[in-house]
């Protein structure tokens, strides 16, 4: 399969116990050895809306040649009483990105997926700036290639200064028709430098939130179209051992 950035995503659905709650997106990502799944922090906990799920199930292919094998994968979300997941905050305050280890050791034999680096982010700021084409990737509504077990994929432009933190937050905007069940998804821009093929792709951001005014006439005045995407360096922090 050529399209190896369709593979980095996973559909995350939160369970209490058998009950389903949500869907969301994730993406995978692996550093010195270790694989994580990247989501955002509200899929997983969220006060304002008494969401506490307990485990989560991804979907994982079992056949590079035939994508309609798939298996699910149940991930607690606590043991003992102690959380599995590492949330983080900076001097914006908390940062709406979650990531949790899984257990390699534990996934298919024959599971196939991508995963992003520590290489896959941007060490400089030359290619990346205002209006630039974006792709965000995952699970809009739970719709999917139920067939084959693929994301879709949405265009977007980066909408505010890249590398500034908008309003003092450690996230940046972006102008795109994105809703419910992006949660978590992976932001990336098309690196024309790569050194390797395989996945040829910047990871700017992690999906959070469309953006609204309180004070919109909704009878007047369309939605912004805006969302915000908290910068992705914060998964060195978060999968620093």
């Amino acid at each position: 399969m050529n399209e190896s950035l369709l593979l980095t995503a996973a559909r995350v659905d939160t369970f209490d116990g058998e009950r389903p709650l949500t869907a969301a997106s994730g993406f995978y990502f692996r550093r010195d050895g270790r694989l994580y799944l990247v989501t955002s922090r509200h899929v997983l906990h969220d006060e304002p809306s008494a969401h506490e799920p307990d485990r989560i199930m991804i979907e994982l292919h079992t056949d590079a040649r035939d994508l309609t094998q798939s298996t699910g994968f149940s991930v607690p979300l606590h043991r003992d009483g102690r959380r599995l997941w590492r949330k983080g905050a900076d001097s914006g305050g908390d940062v709406d990105v979650a990531v949790m280890e899984l257990d390699q050791s534990a996934l298919p034999k024959n599971a196939v997926l991508e995963a992003f680096t520590p290489a896959h982010l941007p060490r400089s700021l030359d290619d990346v700036e205002v209006g630039s084409s974006l792709l965000v990737t995952g699970f809009p509504l739970g719709f999917h290639d139920t067939l084959h077990h693929l994301p879709v994929v949405r265009s977007a432009l980066i909408a505010s200064a890249f590398g500034i933190r908008f309003q003092g937050q450690g996230c940046f905007l972006t102008d795109a028709r994105l809703h419910r069940g992006m949660s978590g998804a992976a932001v990336v821009l098309r690196d024309l430098h790569a050194k390797s093929a395989t996945l040829p792709w910047k990871l700017l951001g992690v999906h959070s939130a469309r953006l609204d005014m309180g004070n919109r006439d909704a009878a007047q005045d369309e939605s912004l179209g805006l969302n915000s995407a908290w910068y992705a360096d914060i998964l060195m922090a978060l999968t620093t051992p």
